[in-house]
């Protein structure tokens, strides 16, 4: 049986080559947070300065951030979420959630969101038809790429 050469077509994968990088969602929080100077960026996510330029660069063209002028005497710039951008909030809240839970426990929470109804933001994913919270054991996965099947690729 030969080895495939290409891994499974996934979207999990393609937004990881996006903001899978070490520092991009961290940039992402803090664009969301209102912080997208560059000082700001470097401060609140402790980037090294070339790295946090190249993570800002990439989103910039993946069309994830927009860059706005901010101060013409020097030219500086900040940056802000575009709707792809705020699109990727609610995997930020997730993941806040899933390390308040399994990282924080008891310890204190790093930060508290509150949503407009005035209570803490626990985020729940739910089914877009039905309303249901999704649980594992309710999910069924269909392959949509030719030539996979859930256990793999199809040999010839």
């Amino acid at each position: 049986m030969a080895a495939t050469k290409d891994p499974r077509p996934c979207s999990i994968a393609d937004t990881l080559a996006l903001v899978g990088e070490k520092y991009s969602l961290l940039v992402l929080r803090e664009v969301c947070l209102g912080n997208g100077r560059f000082d700001q960026l470097v401060r609140n996510i402790g980037a090294p300065r070339d790295v946090l330029s190249t993570r800002l660069r990439r989103l910039v063209d993946a069309g994830i951030l927009t860059k706005h002028a901010y101060s013409e005497r020097p030219r500086r710039f900040e940056y802000r979420p575009t709707p792809a951008g705020l699109d990727l909030e609610p995997v930020l809240m997730t993941l806040k959630e899933w390390g308040d839970r399994h990282l924080h426990g008891n310890t204190g929470l790093p930060m508290i969101v509150e949503h407009d109804c005035g209570h803490e933001l626990v985020p729940v994913v739910t089914c877009r038809a039905c309303g249901d919270p999704v649980r594992h054991e309710d999910l069924t996965a269909h392959p949509q790429a030719p030539g996979w099947t859930l256990r793999g690729p199809v040999h010839p």
